[in-house]
């Protein structure tokens, strides 16, 4: 064995409790047509087995990437760019949280954790070479609850809140950016379909790359677990998805999840903070980061402090604490577990009510006809005498929230006569049709739940609204609708300005704007109203952030930003006539094709700088799944934007890009005898 290997070799035998529990042998990993994993497993623990190595086998380096991060070694391997996570990861306490809160996790799914972190472990010490951090391993399953921890703080928006006591912005306003990434979701039951089946759309619009990228398969045990559907790096079941009874999807949501408090400091004694009229002392906390400079790796260290609020920071102008709910909680990979195995509606609502998912909305189908929805979170009961929009201030016990709403108190719709609910991170109170919508004033003000619609909400609705019936082949129509309402509805901004613009009057860019008031607002791979519309997007949000100070966006920007358009058209491309598809591409290796969508279309793709003036996508129809609840059972149909495996010698690395670019998808299978006899391999485990 090599020197440089015995560390790892001792670190795993001495790691031998816990991997003790599975025989791979009773685990069938089966690979279809495009390399999705189908896993067979005796018990669930197999499964979890199998599904870490068949993911560590596709991408073994993005799952260590998002446990590097929850550990606070991630700047270990990438340097300074790290430092952030690393940080966050020790403010919020991530290892003590878990170490407190480690029993409050059933025997049951650390059986699951252990055999998830046993399959990880085999694959490490199987290819050592692919390691990216020696002293990330072995992985335990505290490790993987702290890395679900990081993520599930990041995720309620917390992190943000971090960033903004660093800089010094705490009461920052709202800027213009380029940040709607966008989600869908859709269910339709007989009384819009005309009958008996449901539908449903997964539809969330992730990061094509990185530990929020989704990766899919199958799982199936003789304990009761069947799911088809995606999941992130490193978690241990699926989180999107239809077993044989039920499908849901999720949507990002925001009410307020998390708040900042001023501390009220001493006048004269150091690290003492006052809360009604009583003295109290901030604990003294330090967090450590590295950054490589010429080849060493040098530690650096933070303080900060923690205080009966939560963790706590220093800035500029004094001592802030952050307290949002998920920093109590560590159950929420095992309730999303639970969820994989619910047999029907009303036990998948009871595994809902023990309330352990800080956020993000649900939209639902099952075999019953059942639809539903739900604004979903862990939302905190606030005094109602505060503006919790703001910073509030933490010198008083009124502000030191403890409970949370119930399940029951959350807005939500089941069955609503329309047939139909949906979601495209927009306002709650507005999931179906008018009347049978929650009412925003039956909640408190303090939920901070969104009032408003986006170009997505405001699209899926007109278009659900415009057919009396909709069969299956209408519910793809809709769901890849690429089209923008008239008028242009984004919540973060106004730019509808473009299309009152007589081009007379600003003849340097008068060529644009006919393209851009003449497109039929179709986001089209090969659309010049688009292509033009797309450049002079991406145009604004990056160089007018700090003109942009309201929602409208006034016609002399625009006219400036059209200016800089043509300039980067002819120095780029050589012409003013350009596809959205020659500026917007689907990039993967060698692999480069013009793609369809633009923020905030129901198809919404957004992009980062690539070469020559183009973009590549990064964000949008990151997984897509189609649901058919039918009389003989679930029909599914998926596709990736990449491929499975992050490999680049793997034929799966890049094999579904056509099929999304064109708005196909393959066929999946509940089917053992289909799914073994069409399979391209079947294999073991080590």
């Amino acid at each position: 064995m090599k020197k440089n290997y015995l560390f790892l070799f001792i670190l795993f035998i001495n790691s031998a409790s816990i991997l003790s529990q599975i025989n791979p042998k009773n685990i069938d990993i089966v690979r279809d047509n495009y390399g999705v994993p189908h896993i067979y497993g005796k018990t669930d623990a197999d499964v979890a087995y199998g599904l870490a190595w068949a993911h560590s086998e596709d991408d073994f380096k993005t799952i260590q990437e998002g446990y590097l991060a929850g550990n606070g070694l991630l700047s270990k391997y990438i340097g300074i760019k790290g430092a952030g996570a690393d940080l966050i990861t020790q403010v919020i306490e991530s290892k003590e949280t878990v170490d407190r809160l480690y029993n409050t996790l059933s025997p049951e799914f650390i059986k699951i954790l252990e055999a998830y972190c046993e399959g990880i472990n085999k694959y490490a010490k199987t290819y050592p070479e692919k390691i990216l951090v020696k002293k990330l391993f072995p992985i335990t399953p505290k490790k993987m609850a702290r890395y679900s921890f990081l993520q599930l703080f990041i995720a309620n928006g917390a992190d943000k809140l971090v960033r903004n006591i660093f800089e010094n912005k705490v009461n920052s306003d709202f800027v213009f950016e380029n940040n709607m990434n966008g989600s869908n979701a859709i269910a339709l039951n007989s009384n819009k379909i005309g009958k008996k089946e449901t539908f449903l759309a997964i539809n969330p619009h992730q990061p094509f790359d990185g530990p929020t990228s989704w990766y899919e398969a199958h799982l199936i045990s003789e304990e009761g677990t069947n799911i088809i559907g995606a999941t992130f790096a490193g978690a241990p079941c699926i989180l999107i998805g239809v077993n044989k009874n039920l499908a849901w999807t999720h949507t990002v949501n925001l009410p307020d999840k998390a708040d900042i408090f001023k501390l009220q400091m001493h006048s004269r004694k150091k690290n003492i903070y006052i809360i009604d009229g009583q003295e109290f002392k901030l604990e003294i906390k330090k967090a450590k980061a590295y950054i490589n400079i010429l080849g060493v790796s040098i530690k650096i260290r933070r303080k900060f402090y923690k205080s009966l609020y939560g963790p706590t920071l220093k800035n500029d102008t004094g001592y802030y604490s952050v307290r949002t709910p998920s920093l109590y909680n560590i159950k929420s990979l095992e309730q999303w577990w639970k969820m994989n195995k619910a047999k029907s509606f009303s036990e998948f609502y009871n595994i809902l009510k023990t309330r352990n998912l800080p956020g993000y909305n649900i939209g639902y189908a099952d075999k019953n006809d059942t639809i539903f929805y739900i604004s979903n979170g862990i939302i905190p009961k606030r005094n109602e005498n505060y503006n919790w929009k703001k910073v509030v201030p933490g010198n008083t016990k009124k502000t030191l929230w403890n409970e949370y709403y119930k399940v029951e108190e959350l807005p939500q719709v089941l069955n609503p006569k329309s047939g139909f609910v949906y979601n495209a991170n927009h306002s709650p109170f507005k999931s179906t049709e008018k009347s049978e919508n929650p009412k925003a004033e039956n909640f408190s003000k303090t939920m901070g739940y969104e009032l408003y619609d986006n170009n997505r909400s405001t699209r899926l609705l007109e278009l659900i609204e415009s057919y009396e019936k909709i069969d299956y082949e209408t519910f793809k129509k809709i769901k890849n609708d690429r089209t923008f309402p008239t008028p242009m509805n984004y919540n973060y901004v106004d730019i509808n300005n473009v299309f009152k613009m007589n081009p007379e009057n600003y003849s340097e860019v008068s060529e644009l704007l006919k393209s851009i008031q003449n497109w039929d607002r179709k986001a089209d791979a090969d659309s010049f109203g688009a292509g033009t519309f797309g450049m002079m997007y991406y145009n604004l949000s990056k160089n007018y952030k700090k003109a942009v100070k309201g929602k409208l966006v006034s016609k002399e920007i625009l006219y400036e930003c059209l200016k800089n358009v043509k300039i980067d058209m002819i120095k780029n491309f050589g012409t003013t006539k350009i596809k959205l598809g020659d500026f917007q591409k689907l990039v993967r290796g060698n692999k480069e094709i013009p793609i369809f969508g633009l923020p905030d279309v129901i198809t919404a793709m957004r992009g980062v700088k690539h070469e020559n003036g183009k973009i590549k996508i990064s964000h949008g129809e990151s997984y897509v799944g189609l649901v058919r609840f039918t009389e003989n059972g679930p029909e599914y149909e998926s596709v990736s934007p990449y491929g499975t495996s992050d490999d680049p010698k793997s034929p799966h690395y890049n094999d579904q890009m056509e099929l999304l670019s064109s708005f196909k998808t393959k066929k999946m299978t509940f089917d053992k005898d289909e799914i073994y006899s069409k399979s391209k391999r079947i294999y073991n485990p080590l």
